[in-house]
């Protein structure tokens, strides 16, 4: 049988979602606590991957196991009990068996937090960026990215995909008293994608580059053209879409 965890984290004292030698990462520490819980090996296969120090606010995964879990309420209640504060098991979902977390998955948000005003409390949640923002120019360009597919000058270097495609539907930047969030919603997205396209795009509102400039940035497709790279800690993923009907079981 198959099911669906829905999961929310806090990357900081993380080395990412995928498990990995030699570094603590959530992907390990979940599988560890539902191999305890199940007394069985428990592996997972998330939606996607977060790198080192970034959070999620819903991530969902897979597992298989044998027999059907009759109380949800307290399987998540007793999975929670054992994980660290900074994970959470916010439901469990009984799907179909070919039902995938990864494949399945219609869209991917992610958000980016900036801060304007310093605040201690924000440490290693939000960015801190004090320079002034022209967030019109910023938003001219976000619309650009909807107009393209290939994002190779935004995606980590020597990476291993089989295509640089992505469909974005979504890009803005939103104002509020003292802070900034960059939302982003695409298909998928490549490795530093977002944190790439968010340095890129504080080059433009800070008058670095202009609006045609970040055009060509797209079009040459070379990572090096493109902006700095913003620290993973203000990154999210905010929502992942799937199309329930298809890969739900009732009851």
């Amino acid at each position: 049988m198959r099911y669906f965890i829905e999961i929310s984290y806090l990357g900081t004292n993380y080395h990412g979602w995928q498990s990995q030698p030699n570094a603590i990462t959530v992907q390990e520490i979940i599988e560890n606590c539902l191999s305890k819980i199940q007394d069985h090996s428990i592996k997972l296969t998330a939606a996607g991957r977060t790198d080192s120090g970034v959070h999620a606010t819903q991530m969902f995964a897979h597992f298989d196991i044998n027999e059907k879990i009759i109380d949800k309420n307290s399987f998540i209640h007793k999975s929670n009990s054992f994980l660290p504060n900074e994970i959470v098991i916010k439901d469990l979902i009984h799907v179909r068996d070919d039902s995938h977390a990864r494949f399945d998955a219609l869209s991917r948000e992610y958000e980016y937090h900036i801060s304007i005003k310093k605040n201690p409390f924000e440490i290693d949640r939000v960015y801190y960026y004090k320079r002034t923002l022209d967030l019109k120019k910023m938003n001219k360009c976000c619309e650009l990215l909807l107009s393209y597919t290939n994002f190779k000058s935004f995606s980590k270097s020597k990476t291993d995909v089989k295509t640089y495609n992505c469909k974005i539907y979504k890009a803005e930047w939103l104002s509020y008293e003292n802070s900034l969030i960059f939302r982003i919603k695409a298909d998928r997205f490549l490795r530093n994608m977002v944190r790439a396209i968010v340095g890129t795009l504080l080059e433009v509102g800070g008058g670095k580059i202009s609006k045609k400039d970040f055009q060509l940035i797209i079009e040459q497709k070379d990572r090096q053209l493109a902006g700095f790279s913003v620290p993973a800690h203000g990154l999210y993923l905010k929502k992942i879409e799937y199309n329930w009907k298809n890969i739900l079981i009732s009851g």
